[in-house]
């Protein structure tokens, strides 16, 4: 038995527009809403301080199956320990995990995560923005156990909480998705867990042969490759993101495209080239199986789109497909382009017509282009 991430989120600085709503954090109780992968029975939570810049108190914190909205079952309701406390003082730039706990846990399941903050800024808060999943802010103390909360300030945002994690079997393993927005949810529904990694991860669990594999989605909204972007980059978060989960065996790489929307020459696909083969370099230093996806269309995206860019993809993408350096290619670009116009998403599948992102129907294809034998080696 191992620990195995069933669910994670990639921490960021919460811009100041996704800060929590009022009145804030400190002395409040937050709930928020994950959808795990694989299922277990012994369960650890992990909370995360790494962006603020003074400690973040946890008086309390529970765990429950969730129902609807901001709904939980109180029968399932199990209050969290910290090296036996049930409150813990998260440094600045620092994490922790609960201790393990006994917990009936099925996969793609709903989990209520409900945090009562002590004191803790309201204005320097780690978070992850592109949750496209309603969290509830009670103010008044302690609703830890509240069946459900019909008062509370809602926000589609998740703070402080990171990782699910499971002990699950050795042959139990875990797949991190690193990218951007595509994978982050951009176009999928809020509150409808029909982001592409969730689509993957009920494909491999109706496939018995990868029944075990967990899917960690590693997207951040806007996140660059090299530089700029929201959040880390690639570069900056790969190490905490991808190599510091519990259980991978398998990553995937789709990320580059805000990159190339910013670039003013073709060099930057030589700049995602070395920093893919960093990735790489790293992913197999580790023993884990890298697989790589070329950058998607964007042809209709009059932001991003131009002859320079458009070169520069196409260059990087050949590189992916050709170069041999990948432990396999995901060619999502071929699902998904316009067969009569391939610089362009397929217009069915075109979220809200921004040329950029896919709409769910356009998800669900990427999820199931891929090939689950993948999963099994």
């Amino acid at each position: 038995m191992h620990w195995v991430g069933t669910w994670a989120t990639s921490p960021q600085l919460t811009e100041q527009n996704n800060l929590p709503p009022q009145p804030g954090l400190a002395n409040n109780t937050l709930r928020q809403i994950v959808y795990v992968s694989i299922g277990g029975s012994t369960l650890r939570v992990q909370f995360s301080n790494a962006f603020g810049t003074s400690p973040v108190t946890i008086n309390a914190a529970h765990i429950a199956l969730a129902t609807s909205g901001s709904g939980i079952d109180p029968s399932t309701d199990v209050a969290l320990t910290f090296d036996g406390e049930p409150s813990v003082t998260i440094p600045a730039g620092e994490e922790v995990f609960s201790d393990p706990f006994e917990f009936a846990l099925l996969a793609q399941t709903k989990v209520a995560v409900t945090t009562h903050f002590g004191e803790m800024s309201n204005t320097v808060v780690t978070g992850h923005p592109g949750s496209r999943t309603t969290s509830y802010l009670q103010a008044g103390g302690d609703a830890l156990s509240a069946e459900s909360m019909p008062s509370a300030a809602m926000t589609d945002h998740w703070y402080i909480l990171t990782g699910i994690d499971v002990m699950a079997p050795t042959t139990s393993r875990a797949v991190v998705i690193l990218g951007d927005s595509i994978t982050d949810g951009r176009g999928s529904t809020t509150n409808g867990n029909d982001r592409w990694p969730d689509a993957l991860s009920r494909r491999l669990r109706e496939n018995s042969p990868t029944a075990g594999v967990a899917v960690l989605n590693m997207g951040v909204g806007g996140n660059a490759v090299l530089s700029g972007g929201l959040g880390p980059t690639a570069l900056a978060r790969f190490d905490r993101d991808v190599l510091e989960q519990r259980g991978v065996r398998w990553v995937i790489v789709l990320e580059g495209v805000n990159d190339l929307g910013a670039a003013n020459s073709e060099q930057v696909a030589d700049q995602l080239i070395a920093a893919y083969q960093q990735f790489i370099d790293k992913a197999h230093g580790k023993d884990l199986l890298i697989y790589g996806v070329p950058i998607l269309p964007f042809g209709k995206n009059t932001d991003y789109y131009n002859a320079t860019r458009e070169a520069a993809r196409q260059k990087v993408n050949e590189w992916i497909r050709t170069s041999g350096e990948l432990d396999a290619v995901i060619d999502l670009d071929e699902a998904v382009r316009d067969p009569m116009n391939p610089q362009n998403l397929r217009e069915d599948l075109d979220f809200q017509d921004d040329g950029l992102h896919l709409n769910p129907t356009g998800l669900q294809l990427m999820a199931d282009s891929i090939d689950l034998s993948l999963f099994t080696e």
